[in-house]
């Protein structure tokens, strides 16, 4: 078929769009009813992002199916403070806490660093049979968390083990949003996002009502029993809508890096997480320091995540006016300042008011982390460009939560651990807002 270039109608909307784009139209999308196989991939681009269908049965059959992977695996990770907080007075109360917090920094950078690897596999259109055997290593590493004794188990299983197979998930199921939603698709990734949120909800409520009625252990096999069902159920829905490609190059496109704007968004994705998961990791320890009960610092970290859900919800529905990097921002900006004033909390009160508005802004941020780096190029080729920035995230996940912990060791408290991750957050807002003015031009405008 000829080559022919975007109407100024498809393009109008186009929020990362300062030039003409030019696609070579391969073959037609199949029908919502068909699948497409894991097969060897064209090495022609394929039809241009905008004529998604913003909608439709299908369409929203796969955020569901999105929103329930990332229920079962940010969900599972993002409670993390739940079992450092056990952990610290149970299992391992004879380990330091910087040393636990390895586990679950570990968890975190590798939710994002096989981006790398499963963004460029997705473009190959390798992405079911990947998807479902990481999730049923990640429920059996569930349930073997209940058998750990030792801190090297604990490592192993749930810093390493369901650390990687969450990675293996979470990437394709965001970038496959993007096949099926252009305009709408900030509100459609907040919604997306919804999942983790209620999953960092649901776990840490489910620990605190269960611990007491039937321990430690059973608690966590009733954790891999709901991760059966929404795995299952995901693994079901989730489908993609374009045929894959085989771009040229390979497991990296370094020449995207010539792009400065997406450089320094790279930047600033290391450096937020360097501060992001402090106060998550340790806001239930806090509260026990400060003398709060133990039964209600469990529910502090499901309190974050409940607030979390509003904040995806509302930076979806304000990213599609004004812009993904301008609302990022803004979001990220509140959170660096609540997580100066976090420590500083001396009752249930304060605390619970901090929590909420750090998941709040906290939510903001996430649910649209990969809206910039998706839209920074051609569409056949998002998947390896946002697996490159989630997997240089994750050295800002894997060091912040261990840098945090060592701070507070060694100064007694949470203070200067606040002070070091807010202070990274807000240079981060910096470098959002240094993106945003290299792929612009200006001071103003939609990005």
């Amino acid at each position: 078929m000829s080559e022919k270039s975007l109407s100024a109608e498809a393009l109008k909307d186009t929020e990362f769009t300062s030039k003409p784009l030019y696609v070579r139209q391969t073959r037609a999308a199949p029908p919502d009813n068909q699948e497409i196989p894991n097969e060897p991939a064209s090495e022609k681009p394929v039809i241009n992002l905008g004529e998604a269908p913003d909608g439709g049965l299908t369409a929203w059959l796969v955020v569901i199916a999105a929103n329930l992977m990332l229920f079962s695996t940010f969900g599972l990770t993002n409670s993390w403070g739940v079992f450092q907080a056990y952990y610290e007075e149970n299992l391992l109360r004879y380990t330091s806490p910087s040393a636990i917090a390895w586990i679950g920094s570990v968890q975190y950078a590798l939710v994002y660093f096989p981006a790398i690897l499963t963004g460029r596999l997705f473009d190959l259109g390798y992405f079911k049979i990947p998807c479902f055997a990481a999730s049923c290593i990640l429920v059996v590493c569930t349930f073997l968390i209940a058998e750990c004794t030792q801190y090297w188990q604990f490592f192993l299983v749930q810093g390493l083990g369901i650390g990687v197979c969450c990675g293996i998930i979470v990437g394709p199921a965001l970038v496959v949003v993007f096949h099926w939603f252009f305009k709408k698709r900030n509100l459609a990734l907040s919604l997306t996002a919804i999942g983790a949120s209620c999953g960092s909800t649901a776990f840490p409520a489910l620990a605190q009502s269960l611990i007491p009625l039937i321990g430690f252990k059973w608690t966590v096999r009733v954790f891999g029993l709901v991760l059966i069902a929404t795995l299952g159920l995901g693994n079901l829905f989730l489908k993609r809508r374009l045929p894959p490609v085989n771009v040229r190059g390979g497991l990296l496109n370094l020449q995207v890096f010539r792009n400065m704007a997406y450089s320094v968004f790279c930047i600033s994705g290391i450096m937020a997480f360097l501060g992001l998961y402090t106060a998550l990791t340790y806001m239930s320890v806090n509260a026990i320091a400060i003398g709060v009960s133990k039964n209600f610092s469990f529910y502090i970290i499901a309190i974050t995540n409940a607030a979390s859900t509003f904040g995806r919800v509302s930076a979806g529905l304000m990213g599609d006016k004004v812009g993904a990097l301008n609302t990022m921002a803004a979001f990220t900006a509140v959170a660096g300042i609540v997580t100066f004033a976090w420590p500083f909390a001396t009752n249930e009160i304060q605390l619970i008011v901090i929590s909420c508005i750090y998941g709040f802004s906290t939510g903001g941020y996430v649910s649209l982390f990969t809206a910039p780096a998706a839209a920074m190029g051609k569409i056949e080729d998002a998947g390896r460009r946002v697996g490159m920035f989630m997997s240089l995230a994750a050295f800002g996940a894997i060091a912040g939560p261990p840098i945090s912990g060592a701070i507070s060791t060694a100064s007694g408290g949470f203070v200067e651990a606040g002070y070091y991750a807010g202070g990274i957050i807000l240079c981060a807002v910096v470098m959002l807002l240094l993106a945003r003015y290299l792929h612009l031009g200006c001071l103003r405008g939609k990005c």
